[in-house]
């Protein structure tokens, strides 16, 4: 028996335009990375997805190497894609890292990124993603290599749109305008790390973003975890930060080693809790803050944990006072 989905699903989600583009995007989306295929089950994705899906999250996002082994979260999502109506939902994935052995696995030649394509897709059992991003800029090979493989991919109506992850602003200039002198397709948007606690994008990625139309979708805006309550006592046992997940992660040793960290979480949870917000909430809200943000690209385990971070688009206004507020405390 099919599943009945939400018929007010889209009363209460916010889409926002990727850039100058007509595709839109809800405010919040949904990735697998770790979760899905990794170190959650299937029914737990399962789960996740349809919840999202009936609070107007549309957006899925992957990449070739998510899950364990890798390529196995476009294996999970892709049964449950099968189950969920296509044409209302945007399906990305990503080529750029290590997915296997030999020179043609990883980076961004011509012969990896358009292999990768394909393996994608036929994990996924679908016939195009909606969105194919390079996943990371590759040193050794021209930038004209990579995205040509992109615009093959969408010329052959592989993807619909394309997408670029983890460039530099200027990187990113350079190739929006190799992709209009070439006429190729455009790029779409683009996916960074940002957070409270990483704010690079700010001056270097924002300001070209917005000038040239792109999309900006930013994964990690709660810093892996950091930016909820889970770690305002320190480290749980239970936590992802307690085992190999983060092992070396440089937030994770701050924890460890000088409890820095968790004094700044605590203030910033403070603040949310007057916003009458949990500090997630208030991570998110304040990433979304930022005219060029596209949408925010959460993680899930459990279905609460999306539910939580949906509630945050009920109150997402900073006063002039709490932004100052929030500076002094990133800062001290």
């Amino acid at each position: 028996m099919a599943h009945e989905f939400s018929p007010t699903r889209y009363d209460s989600m916010p889409y926002c335009k990727c850039g100058k583009w007509g595709l839109k995007l809800p405010a919040i989306s949904l990735g697998a990375w770790e979760t899905f295929g990794g170190y959650r089950g299937e029914e737990t994705a399962r789960e996740c997805m349809f919840r999202a899906f009936d609070l107007g999250i549309t957006h899925f996002d992957l990449a070739n190497n998510y899950g364990r082994p890798p390529g196995n979260a476009e294996s999970v999502v892709g049964r449950i894609v099968k189950e969920m109506p296509r044409d209302e939902l945007i399906i990305s994935t990503k080529a750029g890292y290590h997915m296997w052995t030999g020179p043609y696995g990883e980076w961004g030649s011509r012969k990896y990124i358009l292999a990768s394509l394909d393996q994608s897709l036929k994990r996924l059992g679908l016939d195009y993603v909606d969105i194919f991003y390079h996943h990371r800029p590759d040193p050794d090979t021209p930038l004209e290599e990579s995205l040509g493989a992109v615009e093959t991919a969408v010329r052959s109506g592989k993807a619909l749109y394309g997408g670029v992850s983890n460039y530099s602003g200027a990187l990113t200039r350079e190739a929006c305008n190799l992709v209009e002198r070439k006429n190729w397709a455009p790029i779409t948007i683009h996916q960074p790390r940002y957070h409270m606690l990483l704010r690079n994008i700010e001056p270097d990625l924002l300001p070209v973003a917005s000038e040239l139309g792109v999309g900006v979708i930013v994964f990690s805006p709660l810093a892996s975890g950091l930016l909820t309550s889970k770690y305002l006592h320190g480290i749980p046992p239970d936590s992802r930060a307690a085992t190999d997940f983060l092992s070396g992660n440089r937030l994770r040793d701050d924890l460890l080693e000088s409890g820095a960290l968790v004094n700044k979480l605590r203030a910033l949870n403070t603040l949310a809790e007057r916003r009458g917000q949990s500090l997630a909430q208030m991570a998110l809200a304040w990433v979304l803050r930022r005219p060029e943000i596209t949408s925010a690209l959460i993680g899930a385990s459990r279905i609460e944990q999306i539910e939580d971070n949906v509630a945050a688009l009920s109150n997402l206004a900073f006063s002039a006072e709490e932004l100052a507020e929030i500076d002094r405390v990133l800062s001290a």
